[in-house]
């Protein structure tokens, strides 16, 4: 006779065995990702020698002036200005077109809404690398190369398709309820948007945000295309500045690195809680 004590037990070890494996394979993923981070504060205290030294070392002493060295260096605060402008130019854009854009074709069935819906999916599996001479060629055209501004217009450009995806599956978890119950209390279509829907779509329009955030606030191949004049750098672009032909002051670059990371870090923080419900709920409703 079979022992039923035991045959429960079974299942139960072999879910402890699959959970820890689980467990280290994300313990695993943590340090490989953190690691580095780790690797460009510890060398951003260090002095050139210590560095040269032994990468992998604490400093000798703390080097705290190599973040007043970047912050001169790179005019940190211009350069912060300008990312946080086209951020917020990008950001606006993106949320407000593509939040609306969502809402329609989602609400509106039919077979022109879905081919239009299509199109944005499909426009999101074009290589960057494939358009980027003409997105040149046009900003030129266009007079927008060169400005923060302009920056801030091609990124809504390419970053609304990947939010109307999102957006567009949301909504669907919005009752249709709502919506006929403002327009009986005399909503326009509107008004019905932003006062009733717009405030519900929150966890998916944070989701969206810190997503694109990270996008921007990181770029540096498409900040090089577009902008010319060093007053418009973003910190990327004026951290790049510190690599020289002949001689790289890593000191400086790496302090530089680590300043420019730390408000996307913040604000990664005070939203991370609406992160994995809104690309869960917008990616598994599409």
């Amino acid at each position: 006779m079979s022992n039923p004590g035991f045959s429960a037990r079974k299942p139960q070890a072999g879910r402890r065995v699959v959970s820890a494996i689980v467990v280290l394979i994300l313990v695993m993923a943590s340090v490989f990702t953190l690691f580095p981070i780790y690797m460009g504060v510890l060398n951003s205290l260090k002095s050139e020698g210590d560095m040269l030294n032994n990468i992998l070392s604490f400093p000798s002493r703390l080097e705290f002036g190599n973040y007043a060295d970047a912050f001169e260096k790179t005019e940190f605060m211009r350069s912060l200005v300008n990312t946080v402008a086209v951020a917020v130019i990008g950001l606006a854009g993106i949320i407000l077109f593509a939040s609306m854009a969502g809402y329609k074709m989602s609400r509106t069935p039919g077979k022109a809404s879905g081919f239009l819906f299509g199109l944005f999916v499909l426009s999101m599996l074009i290589p960057f690398h494939s358009i980027m001479i003409t997105l040149v060629k046009i900003s030129k055209e266009l007079s927008v190369q060169g400005s923060t501004f302009g920056l801030g217009i091609i990124y809504i450009g390419l970053g609304v398709s990947m939010a109307i995806f999102l957006y567009h599956g949301f909504v669907k978890s919005i009752p249709r309820d709502l919506d006929e119950a403002a327009v009986v209390d005399g909503c326009g279509e509107i008004r019905l948007f932003f006062v009733v829907v717009f405030p519900l779509l929150l966890p998916v329009t944070a989701t969206i945000a810190i997503l694109n955030l990270l996008w921007m606030w990181n770029d540096f191949l498409l900040p090089l295309l577009m902008l010319t004049d060093s007053d418009d750098y973003t910190l990327l672009l004026s951290t790049n500045m510190l690599f020289g032909e002949y001689n790289n002051d890593w000191s400086a670059i790496l302090a530089s690195l680590v300043l420019a990371m730390l408000p996307v870090i913040l604000m990664y923080i005070l939203l991370q809680k609406y992160i994995l419900d809104g690309i869960a709920d917008g990616a598994i409703k599409s």
